[in-house]
C-alpha cells in the first residue's frame, strides 16, 4: 500500500519568534510616530508668545497700536510705524515664533530705509486673540491689508508685502487672493521661506509619509504661480530651520520678475549676520520698484 506523506509544518525557532516580535514592535513604534505626527502638527508649526517684551518706542520709533477684526471675527493687534517721507509702505508678516516685540531689529532696518511699516501679530500671538491656523493667518493678513488700503487710504501700488519664514507663505497666500480680486501690490519680499509645508516635512522627515499626513499646506509655490510681480527672494545657505534648497526652488519656480540675495548666518539672525548686504539688497530692490513706477 502506498504511504501518504503529510506536508511538513514550519518549525518556528526561538530566534525566529524573537525576530518577529522585534519587527512587530518596530511597526507599532512607527505607527505610533505617524499618529503622533498627525496630531502634533499644530504645535510643531506654531510657537506663539503672548508676553510683549519690548516696544518700538524703546528704540526711538513712534508707533500706533492698531486693532483689527478679521473675517473670522477675531480681534488682531498690530503696530503702525509711519515714516515722515515714505518711499513705500511695507506690510510685514513675521515668522512662526514669538510675537511683534521680537522684531524690533527688523522694524528699525525698515524704518531706516525710509518706509512706512505695518506689522501685525497672527491670531494667538502677542495681544491678538484666537488661535493660529492656516485659515486664521490668511484672515489676519487680509485684515491687515484691508486696514492699510481702506482705513489708511494707502494705494495698493505703493504697498510691498514682506514675509519672513512662515510669513512668506502667509504673504504668498495673500498675494494670490489679491490677484483674484484684481488688487496689485508693488512687489513682494520673500525671506528665508519655503515652497510648502509638505515639502518642508518631507525634507525633515524623509522616512515618514509626510505628504499623506500633512494637515497644513501653505503652498507658496502654487500661490505664486501665474503672478507677474517683482519679487525679491533672500535665503542663507546656512539656514538651520528652512532648507536653503527649498528657498532656491521657490525662486527658480517663480516665472515673474525676480532677484535673489544670498544671506549669511542662521535662520533667525541672517538678516543681521549678513551685515550691510541685507539693507543694501533691500535698497536696490526698492530703487528698482521706484524706477518701474516712474516709467
Amino acid at each position: 500500500m502506498e504511504r501518504v506523506h503529510k506536508a511538513a509544518l514550519p518549525v518556528y525557532t526561538a530566534s525566529m519568534w524573537t525576530a518577529f516580535k522585534i519587527f512587530a514592535f518596530l511597526c507599532l513604534c512607527y505607527a505610533a510616530i505617524i499618529v503622533w505626527m498627525y496630531f502634533s502638527q499644530r504645535k510643531m508649526l506654531y510657537y506663539p508668545k503672548q508676553e510683549m517684551t519690548a516696544f518700538p518706542n524703546d528704540i526711538g520709533l513712534m508707533h500706533e497700536n492698531v486693532w483689527l477684526i478679521n473675517r473670522l471675527g477675531t480681534r488682531i493687534h498690530g503696530w503702525w510705524l509711519p515714516h515722515a517721507a515714505p518711499r513705500f509702505t511695507l506690510l510685514f508678516s513675521h515668522g512662526n515664533g514669538g510675537n511683534l516685540s521680537h522684531r524690533l531689529d527688523t522694524l528699525r532696518i525698515f524704518h531706516d530705509l525710509g518706509l512706512n511699516v505695518f506689522a501685525y501679530d497672527y491670531s494667538g500671538y502677542g495681544q491678538s486673540l484666537g488661535d493660529p491656523s492656516e485659515e486664521a493667518t490668511a484672515a489676519d493678513a487680509h485684515a491687515a491689508w484691508d486696514w492699510l488700503v481702506q482705513e489708511q487710504d494707502v494705494s495698493p501700488e505703493s504697498i510691498i508685502l514682506v514675509g519672513r519664514s512662515l510669513g512668506g507663505a502667509v504673504t504668498a497666500s495673500l498675494t494670490a487672493k489679491l490677484a483674484n480680486d484684481s488688487q496689485t501690490p508693488a512687489g513682494l519680499i520673500m525671506e528665508s521661506t519655503f515652497t510648502s509645508v509638505p515639502d518642508m516635512g518631507a525634507y525633515m522627515y524623509p522616512w515618514l509619509p509626510v505628504r499623506l499626513l500633512a494637515r497644513y499646506q501653505y503652498d507658496s509655490a502654487t500661490n505664486l504661480t501665474g503672478l507677474n510681480l517683482p519679487v525679491l527672494f533672500l535665503h542663507s545657505p546656512n539656514d538651520d530651520i528652512v532648507p536653503y534648497a527649498l528657498g532656491r526652488r521657490l525662486y527658480n519656480d517663480y516665472q515673474g520678475p525676480k532677484s535673489f540675495i544670498e544671506l549669511a548666518g542662521d535662520h533667525n539672525s541672517g538678516f543681521l549676520t549678513s551685515g550691510a548686504s541685507y539693507p543694501e539688497g533691500l535698497t536696490h530692490f526698492l530703487s528698482s520698484l521706484e524706477k518701474d513706477s516712474d516709467q
